[in-house]
């Protein structure tokens, strides 16, 4: 397994061992000891799975209280994946990483608890997986706007298919400190 860095850090790029041949191919999607010793310790709690068609916007979401941090990847098809520093206090607040995730880079995104996170499909469906630090708690779940002009994210579309929620997301700069994380060095 190969890690990379991001420009924010403890936001990291997965790149698992894939063992092909003409059968097909084999790799381990989680390995708790393997990925403690590549700077991933947690223990993840819930697994979630999302089916979402072209031009799906999810996102930009976070929690607070029950911050979740996140692996996410793709089992079929391709999306393009955020993530974005909210910690209030942080050096790289409000800046963000994207990465193409799919079933054919086999590539994973860890994004620690302090990140809102969001993806867009970019192929016909998208089959997206994800592994969860805590649990899903709707009263602490906030979104924050996907197109806020202040965060600069290029996303590969200009008229994304959103839920209520995301329709309704805050401006990073107009959610109240107290409902942001805190970061901590």
């Amino acid at each position: 397994m190969q890690i990379i860095n991001t420009a924010l850090p403890g936001v990291l790029i997965i790149e698992p061992k894939v063992f092909g041949d003409q059968r097909g191919f084999f790799m381990e999607t989680w390995n708790q000891a393997n990925y403690a010793a590549a700077g991933i310790p947690d223990t993840f709690v819930q697994d979630n799975l999302s089916l979402s068609k072209k031009g799906t916007l999810r996102g930009l979401h976070f929690q607070k209280p029950n911050a979740q941090g996140k692996l996410v990847y793709v089992l079929q098809g391709e999306v393009f994946d955020v993530a974005v520093d909210i910690r209030h206090g942080s050096p790289t607040f409000g800046q963000s990483v994207s990465i193409v995730l799919s079933a054919d880079n086999k590539r994973q995104l860890y994004i620690p608890p302090g990140f809102a996170h969001g993806f867009c499909v970019t192929s016909e469906t998208a089959l997206f997986a994800y592994k969860c630090t805590d649990k899903y708690n709707p009263r602490a779940e906030a979104s924050v706007l996907w197109n806020d002009p202040a965060l600069n994210i290029e996303w590969p579309i200009d008229n994304p298919e959103l839920s209520t929620k995301d329709i309704q997301g805050i401006r990073l700069a107009d959610l109240p400190v107290d409902r942001l994380p805190r970061y901590q060095s």
